[in-house]
């Protein structure tokens, strides 16, 4: 059982930036796909961003390509997901997701797939 809690969330003015972090206990994290994803009050979860287990794929959504970058250290069981230029439309609570798989280079973008999340953290951006 794979446990994750995510940090690093707050409250940001447009333009700034925030780093999230969410580090994983109980499992082999090098083992795992990684993604975040985010949901904003009245709407679905969304894919935001993930990463395989071999560090050299990573995959993002549309909306914050370029602004947003994944990345992970197995030496600290822990992903983060730098996020720059920030937006209003980007307040959320953002979630990480772990995925067992046996592919080293997969990425995941379907939540569906993913084993485990964890509890979330908020982002707040003003304008």
């Amino acid at each position: 059982q794979v446990q994750l809690v995510e940090s690093g969330g707050g409250l940001v003015q447009a333009g700034g930036s925030l780093r999230l972090s969410c580090a994983a206990s109980g499992g082999t994290f090098s083992n795992y796909a990684m993604g975040w994803f985010r949901q904003a009050p009245g709407k679905e979860r969304e894919f935001v961003a993930a990463i395989s287990r071999s560090f050299d794929r990573t995959y993002y959504a549309d909306s914050v390509k370029g602004r947003f970058t994944i990345s992970r250290d197995n030496a600290k069981n822990t992903v983060f997901l730098q996020m720059n230029s920030l937006k209003p439309e980007d307040t959320a609570v953002y979630y990480c997701a772990a995925d067992l798989r046996w592919d080293r280079r997969a990425v995941v973008v379907v939540p569906n797939e993913y084993n485990y999340w964890g509890q979330g953290t908020q982002v707040a951006v003003s304008s």
